[in-house]
């Protein structure tokens, strides 16, 4: 055995790692040699380049068999967990993709207030199908190979998958109860663009479009902070004192647990909507073509 040359922090070879793991898992290099489709002398080679490398001795060669040495015992505890995480991630990202998987992307708005709070229904009409939903801020290409299903807002116009319209969208001036209370008899729209207001990074023009769509004549109101995503413009609106013209899709969850008032009811309509884009690889998927159908139909 040569002596150790010092510490290292490079891997050593895989398939020496992969040797080790299986003869100490069968203390036997004959047993490990079957698992790995090798011969006995093959693993025994690469487990001696192994201790070559790290400078130590992890097994005792013995008449019958081998046995690990303290060493080596305490080395195949995380090389074992390290191949054993290795398996389970292999499994739980790529395993039966093609079969019962459906990796499904949005927004962060869309899949925390919509599409989380009824994947619970999706599941009990079909227990077959995984569901593995990914969040992200802006999402407008299928740049991710793990992704089957994106749900983007916009026109519809993009020509990387198959586009499945979710509806028309509208929107609608949201604040607190109690900051709405404030106001009184004095809670008007004229007022409400006085007002402190949360603008939405992207649909700032919401607010002229609303002033618009009520005839009125306002100037859009001076944001009094801005957030990249409604979730966010609604937990602020939430908690203080100001307005927010939200989507009603992601404001509902909100005023249905009082916790917002629309106290206006008057709904934009946007002319921008949600879609599903089913990636062409994996628009003739099952699963995938149920999801998106139970998706299409349940707004």
């Amino acid at each position: 055995m040569a002596e150790a040359k010092g510490p290292t922090t490079k891997l050593p070879p895989i398939t020496w790692l992969k040797a080790f793991d299986a003869a100490a898992r069968h203390a036997s290099f004959s047993a490990a040699a079957d698992e790995l489709a090798l011969t006995p002398a093959a693993v025994s080679q690469q487990i001696r380049l192994l201790e070559h490398y790290l400078g130590v001795q992890l097994f005792l060669r013995q008449p019958r068999g081998v046995a690990l040495t303290d060493v080596g015992q305490a080395y195949a505890q995380p090389v074992d967990k390290s191949f054993s995480d290795l398996r389970a991630a292999t499994a739980g990202l790529f395993a039966d993709a093609t079969d019962r998987t459906v990796r499904v992307r949005a927004s962060i708005s869309y899949a925390t207030l919509v599409l989380a709070p009824r994947l619970a229904a999706f599941r009990n009409a079909h227990p077959e199908i995984d569901i593995q939903l990914s969040t992200t801020v802006w999402g407008d290409r299928h740049d991710d190979a793990a992704v089957d299903v994106d749900i983007r807002y916009g026109t519809g116009g993009w020509d990387d998958g198959t586009v499945w319209h979710l509806g028309d969208q509208s929107a609608g001036i949201v604040c607190h109860p109690a900051f709405a209370e404030t106001f009184g008899d004095g809670l008007s729209i004229e007022a409400v663009y006085r007002a402190p207001t949360v603008h939405i990074i992207g649909s700032e023009a919401e607010w002229s479009r609303m002033a618009a769509h009520l005839g009125l004549d306002l100037d859009p109101p001076k944001s009094w902070m801005k957030a990249d995503s409604s979730l966010v413009a609604l937990q602020m609106v939430a908690g203080g004192s100001a307005f927010a013209i939200v989507m009603e899709i992601f404001s509902k969850p909100f005023v249905d647990q009082g916790l917002l008032v629309d106290p206006f009811g008057h709904s934009l309509p946007l002319d921008q909507s949600f879609y599903l884009v089913v990636a062409e690889r994996a628009a003739r998927r099952e699963g995938v073509d149920t999801f998106c159908r139970w998706l299409a139909g349940s707004r």
